[in-house]
Formats: structure tokens, sequence, C-alpha cells
């Protein structure tokens, strides 16, 4: 791409002055429009060093209310960064509905100097990358992506000019004439990576960089130019009426995954009691391999309402180091979160490397709560399966354990343990108008169910369904698979240390 571009193209004065200024005082009305209509907005710049970044964001930001903007300089992560996924925290500066958001500097910098990353190659990489902006897009964000380019000899001309002064040599770095030094070499690499993510949903848009007028005029037309159509789409376009995707009736298209799990399985009180004590132990000692080795662990429990999750969750925990873990009841999305992708909550939790993150309820609200209550459009919901086995694979890829497990009970096991809770004082708390209510749509969520089941387990993140009719049995299986998982982990990553 950058070899195609004429650098030596100039705008004189005559034309930038009254041209910036129209510029300029459209993009102050459409940050406006912007906040009115909730629209987020996402602006990358990326570049040479001392290609004019930082002078072009001032432009951009001049004519901006700044309530409604928020400007991210990325550096070298910290240690809360380097310890989560290569994207983590690029997920948790998305901006939110109706603001603008800048990045100077990406995800793209962080891979200017790397082949790999956290065992991912750089092709593997560039396609997270790829999903993550499809799937900002996807959820409405506007994406700008620009690149601004200037020539070895003129980046060079710049770092000298910068080092004739004491006041200004501290900005160039070794980096900086390292980069000037491997110019031709990075040249090709900048190449590749700005061609694996030129999407129609994120393009990249090159500004010729030698001429400071010329780059604020190219930067300040192409928001204009873009915002203007996204907004008259949106105004234009229909409103949606939510209403509930899935019905009884559609079970007669229904996989059944769940009419086939056998729930006569039990354990007697004294076989339980002693296998909970040995998995107990056995966990312990795993989580302090798991630590050493820098090993996450992600475990999501979904289930029917009275399954068992917080007891299953309770002596899955009680034997940890609670530094070492966290639990996460997931609710309904508070108003900030709602003003993000409804993953970004998710994403937020994801544990340090070594650690423990447990969600009772999670992610999967979004395919079985939301379509049904009709809290999500159908197109949203058919792009959710996508979304959340990417989600997952990343963490995967990132190394982490991904556990999934669905309790299942029976309707009639179900009405038992909610009369139960009903009549107990003690355990009144535990049941509300909402699960008798959802105990009414048993039909429909089991539709949902089933279809979420067959859709996201994955091979990296299979979903692991446990009989959980008899409440010792379910929850020394769940002991038991996370002790299996981490097990195989630990020998994989000693087999290879082995064959190194």
């Amino acid at each position: 791409m950058l070899e195609k571009i004429d650098l030596n193209v100039t705008v004189d004065k005559a034309t930038y002055r009254p041209a910036k200024e129209v510029l300029t005082n459209k993009l102050g009305a459409l940050q406006r429009k912007i906040y009115s209509l909730g629209i987020p907005v996402l602006i990358i710049f990326e570049g040479w060093d001392a290609a004019g970044k930082g002078t072009l964001i001032n432009e951009v930001l001049m004519p901006l209310d700044p309530r409604n903007f928020r400007v991210h300089n990325f550096k070298n992560e910290n240690y809360e960064e380097s310890n989560r996924p290569f994207l983590w925290r690029y997920w948790l500066k998305t901006p939110e509905q109706g603001q603008i958001t800048i990045f100077n500097r990406s995800y793209y910098s962080d891979l200017k100097y790397r082949k790999s990353l956290d065992g991912v190659e750089l092709p593997g990489l560039m396609n997270q990358v790829n999903e993550f902006e499809r799937t900002m897009s996807n959820d409405g964000m506007i994406i700008f992506k620009f690149f601004i380019h200037i020539s070895k000899e003129e980046q060079k001309k710049r770092f000298n000019k910068l080092q004739k002064k004491d006041a200004t040599a501290w900005r160039v770095t070794p980096r900086d004439e390292n980069e000037n030094k491997h110019y031709e070499k990075l040249l090709e690499k900048v190449n590749q990576e700005l061609e694996l993510t030129n999407k129609n949903y994120a393009n990249w848009t090159i500004i010729e960089g030698h001429q400071k007028d010329y780059a604020t005029l190219k930067v300040l037309s192409t928001l204009v130019t873009r915002l203007e159509k996204v907004i008259k789409e949106v105004e234009d376009a229909p409103k949606l009426e939510l209403k509930s995707l899935i019905h009884d009736d559609d079970a007669q298209f229904d996989t059944e995954i769940l009419d086939h799990v056998l729930l006569d399985q039990v354990m007697i009180s004294k076989e339980y009691q002693k296998e909970l004590n040995d998995c107990q132990k056995k966990i312990y000692l795993l989580e302090n391999e798991m630590y050493f080795h820098r090993i996450p662990l992600v475990i999501a429990f979904e289930g029917w309402d009275a399954a068992g999750k917080g007891g299953c969750i309770k002596r899955l925990s009680s034997n940890l180091d609670p530094r070492g873990y966290t639990v996460y009841p997931t609710g309904s999305p508070n108003d900030i979160e709602k003003k993000h992708h409804y993953l970004w909550r998710f994403w937020r939790d994801v544990p340090k490397n070594g650690h423990i993150a447990i969600w009772d309820r999670s992610w999967y609200g979004r395919v079985m709560v939301e379509p049904i209550e009709g809290l999500c459009t159908q197109e949203e919901y058919s792009r959710s399966f996508q979304e959340i086995n990417e989600f997952e694979k990343q963490l995967s890829d990132w190394g982490a354990i991904v556990m999934k497990f669905w309790l299942q009970i029976d309707e009639k096991e179900q009405l038992k343990r909610f009369s139960e809770r009903q009549n107990d004082p003690d355990k009144q708390w535990k049941i509300t108008e909402e699960d008798w209510r959802n105990r009414d749509k048993w039909g429909t969520y089991k539709v949902a169910v089933n279809t979420m089941l067959l859709k996201t387990s994955t091979s990296n993140a299979p979903w692991i369904i446990v009989e959980a009719q008899n409440k010792e049995y379910a929850r020394i299986k769940v002991l038991k698979e996370v002790i299996a998982a981490i097990e195989s982990k630990l020998s994989e990553i000693k087999k290879t240390k082995n064959k190194e």
C-alpha cells in the first residue's frame, strides 16, 4: 500500500485556511449529533515516529466538546496489562455510546516489532485485530484508522531538528533512531499489517505526512465525509421493534441435546465426603502450580434456576487461596455497561496470568435471556455465537484454560427445589418472582439452551454438561473436570519445555 503513495502532495495557504474552517465547524456539529444519537466513534492514529500524529490529533480535538471525547496514549504495557490477553487494554478503553475515543498508537504499534505474542504468530494476531474491529463495527461503532506516512529521509530530518534543541532532544529515543535505521525492513512489515487489516468495516486511510496542512485537511475531510454519511444512515433507518426471538413452537427444530442427558446418577453421602476432601486438596495444590506456570483459568457456570451453580462454585473455591481467584455473579448490565458492547464487562474482568475467574452466569445471557426477553435484535442474536466463540478462542490462544459448565435438572426437580426454598425462611431470598416467571418459559429456554450448546461448544472451549439432579454428584463432577483440565494443561506445558 505505502509504496504507491505520493508524499509530495501539498496545499497552499489560500486554500488551506478557509477549507479548514469549514471542516472544523462541521466536525464540531457532527460531534453533537453523534452524542445525541449514541454513536460510538473510535479514531486510531498510527504512523512513523515523528510523522506528526500528536499535531494531527490536536487539530481534530480543537473543535470538539472535551466532555465527550477521550484520548488514550498507548505505550509499553504495564504489569497489569502484560499479564492479560493482547487486546485486553484496548477493550477497556473502547468508547461509550455517543463518545469519541482517540488511540494515539494502538495494537498495531504493539505488533510492529514482534513476530509472535503468547505463542500466536503475526497473522493470527492480525486475525484477532480483525475480529475485534468487526465486532465493534457490527455493534454500531464507527472506526477510523489513519496511518501517517513519511519517508526515511524526512523522518531523519525531523529527528535531527529535534536533537538540535535541548528542549526537544529528549523526544528522540534509541527506539526512534532504530526505527529509522531499519526503516526499509519495517516498511515491509507495516505494509503487511495494513494489507491484512484493511477491511470494509475498518479501512485504512493513508495520510501523506510531509506537509502538515495537507495532512490536516485530509484527516478532517475523511472524518467529516464519513460521519455525515453514517449519521444520515442512522437517522433514516427504521426503528426496530424488539421482540422475543425464540418460542415454544421452535422446539420442532430443536437439536434435543438436553433430552439425552441421563439424570439418574447419584452419590452416597459417605462416598461424597471422601471425594470432596480429596478433590479440594488436589485443587489447592494445582492452584499453586498454575500460579507458578502463570496459567489463567476461566470458568463459566450456566444452568437452570436452582440447578446448583452456587453450591458447585462454593465447593470449588472453598479450599483455594482467596488472593488467587474471584467469583463474578452476573446480573443485568448497569447503565455504564449498557453503553458498551455486551462483552466489554467480561473482558474487563479477565483474570491475570496464574489467576482464576469464575462466573456465576456469564456472557451466555446474550444468547439465552436476551433473545427470549426481547432485549436484542435478530441480527445481534445471530452474530453473538461467532463473537462468543472468538472471545473464548482469544482467551485460549493467550494460554487460558476455558471451561463452561451447563447444570442440567428436569422440570420436576426444579419445582421441588423452588418449593423447598419458598417454604424455608432461611432460603426464601433465593427464590424470586422472576424465577417463577422463567419457569413458565421452560420450553422456550430449552430451545435456546440446545442452540447455544450446539453452536458454542468448540475444541478450545467445549461445553461440559453436568447431571445435576443429584447435587453431590454434580459437585464432584465439576471438581474432577476442573482437576483434569488443569492437569492436562500442566502436562502440555511440561512436554513443551522438555522439547526445548
